[in-house]
C-alpha cells in the first residue's frame, strides 16, 4: 500500500513534466516561423551587410578583401557627410513637429470637443497616415509646385508671392519635412489620445479646486504623466526618420544638388546605381550604428527624464 501512495506523486510529477514540455514545444513551434524569417530576413542580411562592407564588390567580379577602406573612403567623402547632415536634421525636425503638433492637437480634441467630433478629428488626422507614401508624395509635388501648385496660388492670393519649394536648395529640405509630419503625425495623435485617457480625472478636478489654470495643469500634469508616450513616439519617430527615403526620392530625387540627399538615398545609389556593394553596406552599417546608438542615449535619458509613477 505504502509503494502504490508513493508511485502515485511520481506518476502525477512525470504527467506534469510531460504536460510542460509539450506545452514548450507548442509555444515554440507558434514562435518558429516569426524567429525564422527574423534570422533569415533581418539578422542574416546585416551580418552579411557587415562582412561584404570590408570587400570591394561590384556584383559581377569576385569581392575583393579592403579592409576598413570603405569606411576611410566614407569619411572623406563629402557627397556621405552631406547626406548624413541632411538625415539628421530632417530626422530632428520631423520628430520635434510630430511630437509637438500630436501632443497639442490631442489636448484640444480630448478637452474641448464632443465625442463624436473627437471621432471625427481622430480619423481625418489619422486618415494620411494608411495613404502610401509615394501616392502622398506625387499629389504633393503638384500641390507645392512652384508654377500652378496650390500652396503658391494662396500665397500669391494673400499678397506673399511664389516660394520655390522644391526647386530651392533652401526651401526643398523644409518641404519635405513639411510633407512628412503632414503624413505621419496622425499615428502619433492617436497615441497621445490614447495616453491622455489613461490619466485619472481626479487630478485635473484636483488642480482646478486648487485654482490652478489650463497651462499650469498642462505643465503639471498632462506633461509629465504624458512623458512615457512621448518618450515612446520619439523613439520610433528617430528610428523611423532616420531610415528616412521615399518621400525625398519622389519629390526631389536628392536636389536641388545634394540639398535633400539621404543617407539611404546614398546607400541606394552607390549599391544599386553604381554596384558599389561593399561601399553601400559599410555605410549601411554606420546607419545602424547611429540608429543604435540614438536610440541607446533616448533610453538613457529616458530613465531620468520619463515620469513612470
Amino acid at each position: 500500500m505504502a509503494a502504490t501512495s508513493t508511485e502515485r506523486p511520481a506518476g502525477r510529477a512525470a504527467t506534469l513534466r510531460s504536460l510542460r514540455v509539450r506545452e514548450a514545444v507548442a509555444g515554440y513551434l507558434f514562435v518558429l516561423p516569426t524567429l525564422v524569417g527574423f534570422l533569415g530576413f533581418t539578422v542574416g542580411p546585416m551580418l552579411f551587410s557587415f562582412g561584404i562592407s570590408l570587400f570591394e564588390w561590384e556584383v559581377l567580379t569576385p569581392p575583393r578583401f579592403v579592409g576598413l577602406a570603405n569606411y576611410a573612403f566614407m569619411l572623406r567623402n563629402e557627397r556621405f557627410l552631406n547626406g548624413f547632415r541632411n538625415t539628421l536634421l530632417f530626422a530632428l525636425f520631423v520628430v520635434a513637429l510630430n511630437v509637438a503638433v500630436s501632443v497639442l492637437l490631442a489636448v484640444a480634441i480630448q478637452r474641448r470637443l464632443p465625442a463624436l467630433l473627437r471621432a471625427y478629428y481622430r480619423t481625418a488626422f489619422f486618415l494620411p497616415l494608411v495613404i502610401s507614401t509615394a501616392s502622398v508624395a506625387i499629389v504633393l509635388s503638384f500641390v507645392f509646385n512652384r508654377e500652378f501648385g496650390i500652396a503658391n496660388y494662396y500665397l500669391r492670393f494673400l499678397g506673399v508671392g511664389s516660394i520655390p519649394w522644391l526647386t530651392s536648395s533652401s526651401w526643398a529640405l523644409t518641404t519635405i519635412v513639411i510633407a512628412t509630419v503632414w503624413k505621419s503625425f496622425g499615428f502619433d495623435l492617436i497615441v497621445f489620445v490614447a495616453g491622455l485617457q489613461s490619466i485619472p480625472r481626479h487630478l485635473y478636478d484636483a488642480a482646478a479646486i486648487d485654482g490652478a489654470n489650463g497651462w499650469h495643469q498642462f505643465w503639471r500634469i498632462t506633461l509629465p504623466l504624458l512623458s512615457p508616450t512621448i518618450f515612446f513616439a520619439t523613439v520610433v519617430g528617430v528610428i523611423g526618420n532616420l531610415q528616412v527615403f521615399d518621400q525625398a526620392y519622389i519629390l526631389t530625387k536628392g536636389g536641388p544638388g545634394d540639398a535633400t540627399r539621404t543617407v539611404v538615398m546614398v546607400i541606394y545609389d552607390d549599391a544599386f546605381g553604381t554596384l558599389r556593394m561593399g561601399y553601400g553596406s559599410a555605410i549601411a552599417v554606420v546607419l545602424f550604428a547611429l540608429i543604435m546608438g540614438l536610440t541607446l542615449v533616448q533610453f538613457g535619458l529616458g530613465r531620468r527624464l520619463v515620469h513612470y509613477g
